[in-house]
């Protein structure tokens, strides 16, 4: 029997999900931060965007979130570890 490991159909909508949502946010966040600067403040598409200043606050409290939950897994991690280790001894 030769198994083949590879993604399922789950795991490739899922993943082809995933890649479609971040390149809507990665679009949205370019023209936001680079193109919005050099359009007219009293043109329509500025209405679909946030004021500037979020341009910066909005991805420093996703990189602190994302740093949050890395330390809580790691810490959880080697919480764990030491309870086997103990139970081991």
């Amino acid at each position: 029997m030769n198994k083949r490991l590879g993604a399922t159909g789950t795991d490739q909508a899922v993943g082809f999900g995933l890649v479609a949502v971040s390149l809507i946010i990665f679009t949205y966040y370019t023209t936001w931060v680079i193109l919005l600067p050099f359009i007219d403040s009293q043109h329509v598409i500025h209405k679909y965007f946030l004021p500037r200043a979020y341009a910066v606050l909005l991805p420093l409290a996703a990189g602190l979130l994302l740093l949050l939950f890395v330390g809580l897994f790691i810490t959880y991690v080697l919480l764990k570890s030491q309870k086997v280790t103990k139970k081991a001894q």
